[in-house]
């Protein structure tokens, strides 16, 4: 009787080791991600309902770009400031109209690809944020950017 428990311990331990391990491959084959920059448009949001985007997107996937009111080279530094500021960024491309930053979530370390593009002329910076792993996000890609647009004072000149 003892041995069968230790043996049933064992296995569930075993399985445990195993999802542990499939679910750390998942995040370690988290590859560069991002969308991109595609006609000079961010790269639009897929199917799933993980993914937010300014442009060209429409429905659930929709939200708005970022505003500015000054330089925009000023403005895009002072993003990239901010984003360096917050925990769990890494700042993996920064361009002269373009910055690609992964997010990690806090308890998984989960990462999803956060894009913003510069449109000089309309003072916007558009905003691109998906996950990288799963079909539903819960939300926190919207909130991400809102929070960001919340956050983030860009400079009046």
């Amino acid at each position: 009787m003892r041995i069968r428990s230790l043996l049933a311990a064992g296995g569930a331990l075993l399985v445990l080791g195993i999802s542990s391990l499939a679910i750390g491959a998942c995040v370690a084959a988290g590859k560069d991600e991002a969308g991109g920059v595609v006609d000079g448009r961010l790269v639009p949001c897929p199917s799933a309902s993980n993914c937010v985007c300014s442009e060209p997107s429409s429905g659930e996937a929709a939200i708005p770009p970022l505003a500015f009111a000054g330089e925009p080279d000023i403005a895009l530094a002072s993003l990239v400031e901010h984003l360096r500021a917050l925990p769990r960024v890494e700042l993996v491309s920064v361009e002269a109209d373009y910055v690609h930053a992964v997010f990690k979530s806090a308890l998984f370390r989960f990462p999803d690809d956060v894009e913003f593009r510069l449109d000089r002329e309309a003072k916007l910076v558009h905003v691109r944020s998906a996950s990288r792993i799963g079909r539903s996000d819960l939300g926190a890609n919207r909130r991400r950017v809102e929070a960001i647009r919340a956050e983030w004072v860009p400079p009046a000149r």
